[in-house]
């Protein structure tokens, strides 16, 4: 497998926590989205992903996929162990639900080409775009915050789904400088699976392209 990541992409990181999860080997091709203009804009990237975005996972047979959610779960339905969602229905909507507040809710406003579009066509000043991040990523922890347990994981005392989505968002909350003393249940989570192999090995500043 070829996985087309970027090392402060959190979308590309959950999938770099679900294949080291999983115990899977993939070669890594970086993409640098602000090099050069943004490496993923280039013809030879977007054959392979047509929205121009990571990360992207090449299978052995030569299929991509896109869409970092899309990709843990295939990489759960097709590597079983450990299971990244429960196995009952409601649980597993459960999981589903925090994991979606956080790919669905907080990440694709914050995301970069949003934050460019911000400072780019709209003329906000950096200060006003960093603003508009610490906004949405509150109002989104907050509500995280409440659907979280307090057993140090997302959910079920166990890595799930959940935990792969959070942690790469604390990454980039932590970045623009959000205060996460609101957050203890959030913070507890980061704490646990910092400690995890897994994890620690996914982390931005592991990658070669932290730069």
């Amino acid at each position: 497998m070829k996985l087309y990541t970027y090392f402060r992409s959190s979308a590309a990181y959950r999938v770099r926590i679900a294949l080291n999860l999983k115990s899977l080997d993939a070669d890594y091709e970086f993409v640098h989205l602000v090099r050069g203009g943004g490496e993923h804009r280039r013809p030879a990237y977007t054959a392979l992903n047509p929205q121009a975005a990571l990360p992207t996972l090449v299978l052995d047979d030569g299929e991509a996929l896109t869409q970092s959610l899309a990709i843990v779960e295939y990489l759960d339905e097709a590597h079983p162990q450990p299971a990244l969602l429960p196995g009952d229905p409601v649980s597993r909507a459960k999981v589903r639900a925090i994991a979606a507040a956080i790919a669905c809710d907080i990440h694709p406003l914050n995301n970069l080409r949003v934050l460019q579009y911000l400072k780019n066509q709209l003329g906000h000043d950096q200060p006003a775009v960093d603003v508009w991040y610490r906004h949405w990523v509150e109002t989104g922890f907050g509500a995280v915050e409440q659907m979280i347990g307090d057993d140090g994981f997302c959910f079920g005392g166990a890595v799930t789904l959940a935990d792969v989505c959070l942690v790469p968002q604390v990454f980039n909350a932590r970045r623009f400088a959000v205060d996460m003393a609101p957050y203890p249940r959030i913070a507890a989570v980061e704490q646990n699976c910092a400690a995890i192999e897994a994890f620690a090995k996914a982390h931005p500043s592991a990658q070669d392209d932290c730069e």
